[in-house]
């Protein structure tokens, strides 16, 4: 249910669109690589069917064209065009995730979502899937939001990082900027939590405490019965996200005064 608030595309509220509007926005404007592939995927349907679908859907465009543009698009995607009549239980979880990648490129939307994309893949193949995610993100030019509990993935991965907190934005800036000076103590407990994969060993703090209960918030700032830097204040006003820096946005009240 949403209960307020806006979606912002291209200056468009996504919030007014009515159903005939929505359904030529959906993958033509933005598409989406879902959390979990085996979840994503008809179960049913062969891969060719499920890529066509969305070809065919947005285009005048014949099913047999349709199904050579879905071998082209695994192809893109590194799986060899014979897959095309398989069905998803037929295919590793890395080999799942890459026809999600597939269906979610079909229109070349200038915007894709990644929802914990890599989350159930052993490393190997995460790296090896960012990769190729990387290579057609310049390759075709698209923008990805990456949505992820990763963080040390996501300095690598991304330009600009925005850190969420018990469904609040908290910190947005550049990726290293986020990585070499983070400001909201959110953020600092967050990147404390992280082994280094280089240099000297150090003990990791973690951050006390649990989160909140979203359907009865605290007050003020929502991360304050947790955060070591509370003051009174952070108990009783929530901080609103200034800019605090070029291209730093930060939402707590202990960092006022950095903005020269």
């Amino acid at each position: 249910m949403i209960t307020g608030g806006e979606i912002l595309f291209k200056g468009q509220d996504v919030l007014d669109m009515d159903s005939a509007a929505l359904q030529a926005f959906r993958w033509r404007d933005v598409s989406m690589v879902f959390q979990s592939a085996l979840n994503a995927l008809n179960p049913v349907m062969r891969i060719k069917d499920q890529i066509a679908d969305v070809i065919v859907r947005h285009e005048q465009i014949s099913k047999e064209a349709a199904y050579e543009r879905a071998a082209d698009l695994l192809e893109t995607v590194g799986i060899e065009r014979s897959r095309l009549d398989s069905y998803p239980r037929e295919l590793s979880g890395g080999m799942r995730q890459r026809v999600v990648i597939a269906i979610a490129l079909a229109l070349r939307p200038p915007l894709m979502i990644m929802d914990e994309p890599t989350t159930a893949l052993d490393v190997v193949v995460q790296k090896d899937i960012l990769q190729q995610i990387e290579h057609l993100k310049q390759e075709m030019g698209f923008s990805i939001l990456f949505i992820t509990h990763d963080l040390s993935l996501m300095v690598e991965f991304s330009d600009r990082i925005g850190i969420m907190y018990a469904g609040k934005l908290v910190e947005l800036a550049p990726a290293k900027e986020i990585l070499d000076q983070p400001l909201n103590p959110y953020t600092q407990g967050l990147l404390g939590s992280f082994p280094p994969l280089v240099g000297e060993k150090i003990r990791l703090t973690g951050i006390p405490g649990s989160p909140p209960d979203l359907a009865a918030p605290p007050a003020g700032c929502r991360f304050h019965p947790r955060c070591p830097l509370a003051e009174a204040r952070c108990r009783d006003l929530e901080p609103a996200l200034r800019q605090v820096r070029p291209a730093h946005w930060v939402a707590c009240h202990l960092v006022e005064g950095v903005h020269e």
